[in-house]
């Protein structure tokens, strides 16, 4: 309880909030996410952000001591962080207990997150200041066990997504490194993103995906347009120019072949100093985490792709970039 109430008035300092209530308590404040194949579930912790409520959950490998590397994995539009790590199948926390990592799945309000998007309405808007929330969020949690400030990382599906491009292009300094899953940069954000640093970065997209188009265009969920994005392509070559990278190679298709049909071919660029864009081209996947939990029918959502394991994938990226 202190240790908590410590860290979330370090988050407070840090926000200028004139106002924290903060108790380390189970699922109580958190909406609650469904149960998976895990031995543990994440703890959730409730603060202010001024007069907003904001929760989180934090999974912290027993029998690892810190720092240790952390990683913040952001929910889509309408989701929760208990969604997140439902979704995941509990995957990262699995790699955590693994590899001696903490994960973070902090809850949007309104269960979205202010990316950018003047069109999103998903559960932020522009009064929401998600950007200084996950900001100082990092700083807040290494009051709970210590974290490793050189390697702070951030993903997310969706909205989630396009909130990890949003912190690469605004909050370099903190994230060392993003990965966007079914998220492509914004027609909005693209041109006024300059991060103060090269922040290497993973795209993971379907191409047949419904809702996020791979060729770019207009985001719609349930016939609602969202905003516009660039093609999944045009959003890794602003990347690559980011991070001062050649153009991409396209590397073999992965070995696994599923029944479901789709597969995952990796594009790659040799970068400059410590930039790295990676692009997965999930061929015939849709909207979704892959190897994730099947959150609506594929009517709706597109395949979940079986060709890779997104949860590796990421955290194997992220693994090889420190913040320098």
């Amino acid at each position: 309880m202190r240790r908590a109430a410590r860290a979330l008035a370090v988050l407070a300092a840090a926000l200028g909030c004139t106002a924290v209530r903060a108790a380390a308590i189970r699922t109580d404040d958190c909406l609650p996410g469904r149960r998976a194949d895990t031995q543990r579930e994440a703890a959730c912790y409730s603060l202010t952000q001024g007069t907003l409520k904001r929760t989180l959950r934090v999974y912290v490998p027993a029998g690892h001591d810190g720092p240790l590397p952390l990683v913040l994995l952001l929910h889509g539009g309408g989701g929760n962080g208990g969604g997140m790590e439902w979704l995941t199948r509990h995957g990262f926390n699995r790699i955590a207990d693994r590899d001696g990592i903490l994960v973070a799945y902090p809850d949007g309000i309104d269960k979205g997150w202010n990316d950018g998007r003047s069109a999103n309405r998903s559960g932020s808007d522009a009064t929401v200041d998600d950007l200084g929330f996950l900001r100082a969020l990092p700083q807040a949690i290494a009051a709970l066990h210590p974290v490793d400030p050189a390697r702070v990382y951030v993903s997310g599906i969706s909205n989630g997504g396009m909130m990890a491009y949003r912190l690469a292009c605004d909050a370099a300094p903190v994230f060392a490194a993003a990965a966007a899953v079914a998220a492509n940069l914004s027609v909005e954000l693209a041109p006024r993103c300059q991060p103060a640093r090269a922040v290497p970065m993973l795209i993971m997209d379907g191409t047949d995906d419904p809702i996020m188009p791979w060729k770019g265009g207009t985001i719609r969920v349930l016939w609602m347009a969202r905003g516009t994005v660039l093609s999944a392509e045009d959003s890794a070559a602003r990347w690559l120019s980011l991070d001062h990278c050649g153009p991409f190679e396209s590397l073999p298709q992965l070995s696994a072949s599923p029944p479901d049909g789709t597969s995952a071919v990796p594009h790659a660029a040799r970068c400059g100093g410590d930039g790295e864009v990676r692009l997965y081209e999930i061929r015939g996947g849709g909207h979704s985490w892959p190897q994730g939990e099947p959150y609506l029918g594929p009517l709706l959502i597109g395949h979940v792709s079986q060709a890779l394991d997104a949860n590796e994938t990421i955290w194997a990226f992220f693994a090889r970039h420190p913040l320098r």
